[in-house]
């Protein structure tokens, strides 16, 4: 269970798979220091944004509402753009041309070893703050 001071991490993505991956890597690396929440439906997604947010995880490509959308709506929520990370299957280049003017904290490429490393060093920095 986490802890009354445990950091708020949103995780959006339309795979559950995706969701369960990134909420067995946080759980297992933080225990009760942190509180995973994670929205299949990046509608739903939306309703939860506000400024207590200390991560979001948000894939870019989503049926129903893509990155984009679901990155302006956590603007306007009050959502810190520099708790935002972009994750995409796409490739690395790919993501920053489509983001690197959002102001969000990083883009990564999920299948890619040292992307996911780089990921881990910017949880680990989050994380302790």
């Amino acid at each position: 269970m986490p802890s009354a001071s445990a950091r708020r991490v949103l995780v959006v993505d339309d795979s559950r798979v995706q969701c369960a991956k990134w909420r067995k890597v946080l759980e297992e690396r933080y225990g009760d220091k942190v509180k995973v929440e994670t929205y299949t439906d990046p509608a739903e997604a939306v309703l939860a944004m506000a400024p207590n947010i200390h991560l979001l995880l948000l894939d870019w490509e989503m049926p129903e509402m893509d990155g984009k959308e679901v990155l302006a709506a956590a603007r306007d929520g009050g959502v810190n753009l520099k708790r935002v990370i972009i994750t995409s299957g796409h490739p690395a280049d790919r993501l920053h041309e489509e983001f690197d003017e959002s102001g969000c904290l990083a883009v990564i490429e999920k299948a890619e070893p040292e992307q996911q490393a780089a990921f881990m060093m910017i949880l680990d920095s989050i994380m302790r703050r």
